[in-house]
């Protein structure tokens, strides 16, 4: 059974909702991509029946081959426990193809790199209409008023907004179709544009064919979106709503081909869907438009903060402060993303200024995006033992096209497409020096035995009155796995530093799991009343939240008379609020006399890079920091000895003889 359609369900709300969310982005590609076609064919040619013909031809058939063949029909069914996008496509298959992390981080760099240039575009494309029927009017400053506004609210939530957006997209999506099928009504003839052969003689026949195949592409660039939010919708909401989107896509494609073609005075390229709408209705259209473009906004901002929550638990970025502003599942709001890509935006809408010179830079990340999930595609199918003589012609089949459809986007690199992928290549740098980094500090961790003499020597420590106590309840947050060892530099902080004297000591081990909201623990009673572990399962999508997980199981564990929580301080006994505070130790590993490869020394160096600029550990565990103290011990310790200290000598009477 498909966890997806258990979770959420299939009824008129949900595909209504799905609409809202899903199709945004896709929803609004009709603004822009016969306006770029347009643009793109010499001046004597703009309503040639056999390249407009060709052209929405091209379109048809990418949205039934890429969007609904690909992704709707088939990878929404590799679902993550009714979680949908490609790094839980990588979190199916990671336990058996752990290299394939690579793959997930390009796409996943390369998806928020489109993520921040989608906003720009289908924003300018919208308020572009309005400048276009009032030329006094610039669209630069409207637009980066728009989306300033967009990302100052993300604080908020939408959560008292999101049931309005779906049937606000209903109404949108309705509008595109009559406004198409109105002009469609005039020349019927566009319907043979559902014929193959006219985007093959396009593709053909055409003038700068890669430039061409690059606009066409720019139809289907929400579809990676539409797979993450799987986990939102459900997948009968989806598959159903696409029926009506993709209708209704399709009719405003057809109505714009065919308003082009019975338009043939025209001698420069203008853009067709508002071109196509009675006069007037041009300035609703042109309203609407906009609120559309606002929505298609809000779910990539929306969905960044999924792709970076995810990656966060599964070890590809560093923890960030994650808050949740609703109560609506899985909505959330990461601040340094939405700062960072607010500024970003703004940026890309002054330095290109208008949607035309943007689609230079538009398309060309998101095809990386959807090769590498056709890739984890294939590997998803080894790991679910289907044969070869299915998954390998079928994945390869999409290898091709989206590697057609990326080299004709790289015929955009040097015009403007560098930008995007020098915004994911440095995502990506992060996430590869994330994953190694730790993996490198991971093999130079050692571990100690917990046996009764370790356990002893706690107590001992606790029962010391010669030294002052540092907490009621001093909890460590540790790595291992197993209940009976912990790493070394637990041990060091509890020994080797001024000892940590308190009443009760927790051990606590956080393991994030794939299931997205699974949550469990389990308490291990290694001294009575005194030490105690507990191993925290959170899944991915819940996020880290150490100081609210352990004090809910501290309390239960109290209630049950298993710890004693209260103060044991003389002056606080009888006091009506007696309960003992809490101290947090999270010890830091730094990098001192570690002997490494240089090319490990460089990720490491990246990874320490990363660590100081992009968390802190009080966002990595969202911890209070007046509960929490950082203490730092060597990531590998130098035990000097006599002989040290006599090969030292040696070197010294060598040079003096010399």
């Amino acid at each position: 059974m498909n966890n997806t359609e258990s979770k959420i369900p299939f009824n008129i709300f949900g595909v209504v909702l799905a609409i809202g969310i899903v199709f945004g982005d896709i929803g609004t590609s009709p603004l822009y991509v016969m306006q770029v076609v347009m643009n793109n064919l010499p001046i004597g040619q703009l309503t040639r029946p056999d390249y407009i013909l060709g052209a929405v031809s091209c379109v048809i058939w990418t949205l039934t081959l890429q969007t609904t063949l690909k992704y709707v029909i088939i990878t929404l069914k590799a679902d993550n426990n009714g979680e949908g996008g490609i790094l839980s496509l990588y979190a199916l298959v990671r336990e058996k193809y752990r290299w394939a992390y690579i793959l997930a981080a390009v796409g996943a760099a390369t998806l928020l790199a489109d993520g921040i240039i989608t906003p720009a575009m289908t924003v300018l494309s919208a308020v572009e209409g309005l400048q276009h029927e009032l030329p006094m009017l610039s669209a630069v400053p409207i637009a980066l008023i728009i989306v300033f506004l967009v990302f100052m609210v993300q604080p908020f939530g939408t959560g008292s907004l999101g049931k309005y957006f779906g049937f606000y997209m209903v109404l949108w999506f309705a509008m595109m179709g009559i406004v198409g099928g109105c002009q469609l009504a005039g020349n019927v003839g566009v319907l043979r544009a559902f014929n193959p052969y006219y985007a093959i003689h396009f593709l053909v026949h055409v003038p700068n064919m890669l430039i061409m195949v690059g606009a066409i592409f720019l139809c289907t660039t929400g579809a990676e979106a539409l797979y993450s939010d799987l986990g939102h919708c459900g997948l009968k909401n989806i598959r159903t709503s696409w029926a009506f989107v993709k209708t209704t896509l399709i009719l405003n494609y057809l109505g714009q081909a065919a308003w082009i073609i019975n338009h043939p005075e025209l001698n420069h390229p203008v853009n067709p869907f508002f071109a196509m709408m009675p006069h007037w209705f041009t300035f609703v259209g042109i309203g609407m438009a906009t609120l559309a473009a606002i929505i298609a906004s809000q779910a990539l901002i929306s969905g960044s903060f999924t792709v970076i929550s995810e990656a966060t638990y599964l070890n590809l970025w560093p923890n960030v402060m994650i808050k949740y502003p609703t109560r609506v599942k899985g909505q959330l709001y990461i601040p340094s993303v939405n700062h960072l890509m607010m500024v970003l935006c703004l940026l890309i809408i002054l330095m290109f200024g208008s949607s035309l010179k943007l689609e230079a830079a538009y398309g060309l990340a998101i095809t990386l995006s959807m090769l590498m999930t056709s890739i984890l595609l294939f590997l998803y199918f080894m790991e679910r033992k289907r044969p070869l003589w299915f998954s390998l012609p079928l994945t390869s089949f999409f290898v091709f096209i989206e590697f057609s459809f990326f080299v004709a986007n790289m015929q955009k690199f040097m015009c403007g497409g560098y930008i995007p992928v020098m915004m994911a290549t440095l995502i990506t740098l992060v996430m590869y020096s994330w994953y190694n980094g730790r993996l490198i500090k991971q093999s130079h961790t050692l571990y100690d035995k917990v046996d009764s003499c370790y356990l002893d020597r706690i107590v001992r420590i606790s029962n010391d009155v010669t030294i002052p106590k540092i907490a009621t309840n001093l909890v460590y947050i540790v790595k291992s796995n197993r209940t009976d060892s912990m790493e070394s530099k637990i041990g060091y902080s509890l020994f080797k530093r001024t000892p940590k004297r308190a009443d009760n000591y927790w051990f606590v081990h956080i393991k994030h799991t794939d299931d997205p909201y699974e949550f469990h623990y389990k308490a291990t009673i290694l001294v009575p009343q005194k030490v105690f572990r507990i191993d925290i399962f959170a899944g991915f999508k819940l996020g880290i939240h150490a100081d609210k997980y352990i004090t809910l199981i501290t309390n239960k564990m109290e209630s049950d008379g298993l710890v004693n929580l209260s103060s044991r301080y003389p002056s606080m006994q009888g006091c009506a609020d007696n309960r003992g505070d809490f101290l947090y130790m999270v010890v830091d590993r730094i990098f001192r006399n570690v002997h490494m490869s240089p090319s490990r020394q460089i990720i490491f160096s990246c990874y320490n890079l990363v660590k100081r600029v992009a968390t802190s550990d009080t966002q990595m565990y969202d911890i209070d920091p007046t509960e929490m103290k950082i203490e730092k011990v060597p990531l590998k310790r130098s035990d000097h000895t006599e002989d040290d200290l006599n090969a030292l000598l040696e070197n010294e009477a060598a040079e003096t003889d010399s």
